[in-house]
């Protein structure tokens, strides 16, 4: 729960960063408690805390948003590399 709930308090606090670096920073920390997340998904899974549809659709979700993370983490790579 406390993964999952970090990925948009993290982006949240991406809107009010003071530098892109400090964005790309919080980006990057959403990323890593995506993946996280995941982990978690997948270990309920396996005990059969969840059962497969509930899997699928909390899984597909993170995907999603991960996939997005990591877009959003080269575009901003590129521009903070550009702008050197």
């Amino acid at each position: 729960m406390r993964s999952g709930t970090s990925i948009g308090a993290n982006i949240a606090e991406s809107e009010c960063a003071i530098s892109e670096k400090d964005f790309l920073l919080k980006i990057y920390t959403s990323l890593k408690e995506c993946s996280e997340t995941l982990y978690w998904l997948d270990l309920l899974y396996e005990t059969e805390y969840l059962d497969k549809k509930e899997y699928f659709s909390l899984k597909n979700d993170c995907d999603e948003i991960k996939r997005m993370l990591s877009s959003t983490t080269k575009t901003m790579n590129d521009r903070l590399t550009d702008n050197k």
